[in-house]
């Protein structure tokens, strides 16, 4: 995939909701072709329609754009990007593997590890990894809310930069002039892995993250459970990166109280910044009614864990928790995140 021949062909980006919005945008901003295909119907009548529109402090436009249905794509493509629900890769790469060039690639833009799953359908060698921090949500068809900068980061699972990475990169540089090219995507991964676990706990509150993160009671068990994920990732030998005001050096088992503090501190001040006070986890169980990703977001952590001897109790009780509320056996209250508790 050079920057000549790849531009001329369209990408895909499958599952056009907050994150794939966006960024398909700002592709065919730059000039890069996009197809959108997403499984929500309203929402592909609409681009086709009226075009995809962004709103928010980042700016806002309308632009025109080709949509789909799954069932109605046709051809092959040099890159898909995936952008679903974590729970809903397996179900996605079935639909995408037919469609995928025999040396094209399939990119992740989602929360997690589907990188190893994608690998386990297409190949390690047709796997790049990204990782996104940004906030945005799906307002209604046809609208997406960009709501405020955050990384933005892509790099091979070997770590070798390739003409298909950097071509992505440059296109990611238009979205955020401080896109990083990383040769180390896992350490990305893992740190958003700590810090998607903090975002589960704001959610089982109504307050805001940066409320939650800001809240002394609050930081003893936020902290407990980011060490649990942190431990985990040492144990692999993964080299966390910090990003946004996040240092995952902060939850690693050797770190000092100040350091931790800080990095609340730091957390506090880049979420007050941003227009989405709240994660979209708590979007899906507050305003979507709809389950979260936290099985494949979260729980994979868990058997992980157990390889290593590591048992994962607040991870654990977290999942219960968060099931609990998407059953609505508990409501999103303070009182729901004081029973994350060991």
């Amino acid at each position: 995939m050079s920057e000549n021949t790849q531009a001329l062909q369209p990408m895909v980006i499958w599952g056009a909701g907050a994150i794939g919005g966006v960024i398909g945008a700002a592709f065919i901003r730059a000039g890069q072709p996009v197809i959108f295909v997403d499984n929500v119907a309203e929402h592909v009548a609409a681009i086709n329609q009226r075009g995809l529109k962004i709103t928010g402090p980042m700016g806002d436009f309308r632009l025109e754009a080709q949509a789909f249905l799954p069932e109605q794509l046709v051809g092959e493509f040099d890159c898909i990007l995936l952008a679903v629900k974590s729970h809903h890769t397996e179900a996605a790469m079935a639909d995408i593997a037919p469609h995928l060039a025999e040396q094209g690639c399939v990119v992740s833009l989602q929360n997690g590890l589907n990188e190893h799953r994608i690998a386990e359908v297409v190949g390690v060698e047709r796997t790049v990894g990204a990782f996104l921090n940004f906030g945005a949500d799906f307002l209604e068809p046809g609208v997406i809310h960009h709501g405020g900068r955050g990384a933005v980061v892509i790099g091979e699972l070997d770590g070798i930069t390739r003409p298909r990475t950097e071509y992505l990169f440059s296109l990611l540089q238009t979205l955020d002039s401080a896109a990083v090219l990383t040769d180390n995507i896992w350490g990305f991964l893992w740190a958003k892995m700590i810090y998607g676990a903090l975002l589960f706990a704001t959610a089982l509150t109504n307050d805001s993250i940066a409320d939650v993160f800001a809240t002394p009671q609050c930081r003893p068990v936020l902290t407990r459970l980011s060490l649990e994920i942190g431990e985990l990732a040492a144990a692999q030998n993964i080299k966390l990166q910090a990003f946004d005001g996040f240092d995952p050096q902060a939850f690693l088992p050797d770190a000092c109280p100040e350091q931790t503090q800080k990095s609340f501190d730091d957390m506090v001040a880049h979420n007050r910044r941003s227009a989405k006070s709240h994660s979209g986890i708590w979007r899906d169980l507050a305003v979507r009614k709809r389950p979260t990703e936290v099985d494949a977001q979260i729980a994979c952590a868990i058997p992980i864990g157990a390889r290593f001897n590591l048992p994962m109790a607040l991870t654990t009780q977290l999942v219960a928790l968060i099931h609990q509320v998407e059953r609505g056996e508990l409501p999103q209250s303070q009182e729901t995140l004081a029973l994350l508790d060991i």
